[in-house]
């Protein structure tokens, strides 16, 4: 070996060493790392940010922007309303959603797919008195097998694309991973719903509820009938399905300043009605959007808010001193003088049910806010209270939630044509989303996972460095050397389960930057096509089935499904063995050697 294939294994080495241990950040370790390629010399000065600018990464940014528009949208919710079926058997109930969650992580990210579809799963669980172990996990392995559909549905696929394009000079299309991958999710999905929930561990699934739904508060709050509303005419018995699938009751009807007397339920509505509900605030957001109801102003008992660019559900305790004890909510003009509305209180525990427009809010209070998302900071800071960390629910924007969508099926359509490339198209749906005030300029970049892109744009140049000091072919010519005599998809399987296990321990964003150039100059010497052992890296390290720290969705499902380090594994180790027995023969039909 020569001294910068030393230097640059030993920095590799210390990289992972740490990423595994854990104590630091995988962004701040990997950007060490890179800093330290550059003193050595083993990176080229001018080359130590490239990484930054690199295609992989900006598609990575720019899918969670996207994604973040089709949430904010409605255009998910849409999707998953119906999924909220109680009596459904538990392999029904996972096959359903992990259905729906292999097909939203192909086309946003997968992290976001679970973070989308984990509260329903949650829910479902509860109203049917089960675990919510036993279908967390199935979904979050579900989701991550998703991401391997399409070329931007997991950035293992993104990457390895960067690199078919840097060799051969023509990066992956979109679909051309849904053979291989369509494959493995399909027998992935049919393993955890019949087989792989029934191996989670009997004390995981003690715990119906982890802690993130003790948290869930709710609150007695009301929404505004509006003139040429679907549920015009209609009884409130009619909302009933509605208002199950998103756990909230309804509690009353008020017409005008009067509390409609008789049963609730009878009850025929008109035009400014206002429902008083009981609800959390993302069941309040999800009633209101399905139903296309409208939060009430704050001014006039009836007058339905207008939606502006931007509104947030916001939770905050009032301390002791704050400038809001001892007044009323009218009191304090918060509709005129702050564009805000209190929505609801909660004290001591208990959900306040009087009239809030009226009540004195004590020290100790939890007030639920609507508030313009431009001026959250600036109203809760001149309030006085304290935001309760994570308590902040964006307002879903349903009356543009087809434009959107068709906005990011036709940039789909547009890069699958090959009009333009991926990073284009992606980057003209953002651009759309601001003008046509679906996301705001702001929610750009709150909505981007910056230790993500840090991470890739500190490990890209790394991974070129270790192909351009001959380290990749280095370790080629090691599996090479092992697998003489032996078919070439001999190699190709040793390159792929060591790609697995190392995706298992290490971020499955590096795993892929250390294994992609590996696989090329090994297909190299073995004088076969590189495309199959680019395809079986991209499998193989999006497969971390074992532990919670080798997928940030396996980390997401940790706490509120109760689970421990070494209950991934039971389910995660016979899943990788599916994965393995479907895309090696696939990858044989369809990428042939």
């Amino acid at each position: 070996m020569t001294t910068p294939q030393i230097t640059l294994f030993a920095i590799f080495g210390a990289v992972m060493v740490l990423m595994i241990w854990g104590r630091w950040r995988h962004d701040l370790v990997a950007f060490a790392g890179l800093m330290a390629g550059v003193l050595t010399g083993v990176v080229p000065a001018t080359e130590a940010f490239s990484g930054f600018g690199h295609p992989a990464t900006m598609v990575v940014a720019l899918v969670l922007v996207a994604t973040a528009g089709l949430v904010r949208s409605g255009a998910v919710a849409l999707l998953t309303k119906f999924l909220s079926r109680p009596q459904w058997p538990v392999t029904l109930h996972i096959a359903v959603m992990g259905a729906v969650g292999t097909l939203l992580s192909g086309f946003m990210n997968n992290i976001a797919a679970l973070a989308i579809l984990m509260p329903t799963d949650m829910q479902v669980a509860r109203k049917a008195g089960r675990a919510t172990a036993l279908t967390l996990m199935p979904l979050a392995f579900t989701t991550i097998l998703g991401g391997m559909l399409t070329l931007i549905g997991t950035p293992p696929n993104l990457l390895v694309s960067g690199f078919r394009e840097d060799v051969m000079g023509e990066p992956f299309r979109m679909f051309d991973f849904l053979p291989v991958g369509g494959a493995v999710a399909a027998a992935g999905l049919a393993f955890v719903a019949l087989i792989g929930w029934r191996l989670i561990p009997n004390r995981a699934t003690e715990h119906p509820a982890g802690d993130a739904e003790a948290k869930v508060r709710d609150y007695m709050a009301a929404l505004v009938v509006p003139d040429d509303n679907a549920v015009i005419g209609k009884m409130v018995a009619d909302l009933d399905e509605a208002a199950d699938k998103a756990d909230l009751s309804i509690l009353a009807v008020h017409r005008g300043k009067a509390r409609l007397p008789g049963l609730t339920r009878a009850i025929v509505l008109e035009p400014g009605d206002m429902l008083v509900v009981e609800a959390a605030p993302a069941a309040l957001d999800e009633f209101r959007s399905d139903l296309r109801l409208a939060f009430p102003d704050g001014h006039g008992d009836s007058i339905p808010r207008a939606g502006g660019d931007g509104e947030s559900l916001v939770e905050c305790v009032v301390p002791e001193r704050a400038r809001v004890v001892g007044h009323t909510a009218r009191g304090l003009r918060l509709s005129s003088e702050y564009n805000t509305v209190l929505m609801g209180i909660q004290r001591r525990g208990r959900t306040i049910r009087q009239n809030l427009r009226h009540v004195r809010i004590e020290p100790g209070d939890i007030l639920l806010l609507l508030i313009p998302n431009d001026r959250a900071e600036e109203v809760i800071a001149a309030l006085g209270c304290l935001p309760l960390d994570g308590a902040r629910l964006t307002v879903t924007k349903e009356s543009r939630m087809w434009l959107a969508v068709g906005m990011f099926i036709a940039a789909v359509a547009a890069t699958t044509m090959g009009w333009v490339t991926m990073p284009i198209a992606l980057g003209c749906v953002v651009v759309g989303y601001v003008l046509f005030k679906i996301l705001s300029p702001d929610e750009i970049y709150t909505n981007i996972d910056w230790p993500v892109i840090v991470l890739l744009g500190a490990m890209i140049p790394l991974g070129l460095a270790m192909d351009t000091t001959g380290g990749s072919a280095l370790l080629a010519s090691g599996l090479v050397a092992i697998t003489q005599g032996y078919p070439a998809w001999v190699a190709l399987v040793l390159l792929m389960l060591a790609t697995m296990t190392l995706s298992d321990v290490l971020n499955n964003n590096a795993t892929t930057i250390l294994a992609a150039p590996v696989g090329i100059r090994l297909a190299q010497q073995l004088d076969v096509n590189p495309d199959a052992f680019l395809m079986g890296v991209a499998v193989s390290a999006s497969c971390a089935f074992l532990t919670p720290i080798g997928h940030q969705n396996n980390t997401l499902i940790l706490g509120p499904g109760g689970y421990r380090f070494g209950d991934y594994w039971r389910m995660g180790l016979p899943l990788e063995i599916v994965v393995m027995a479907v895309s090696v023969p696939m990858l044989l039909i369809v990428w042939p050697l």
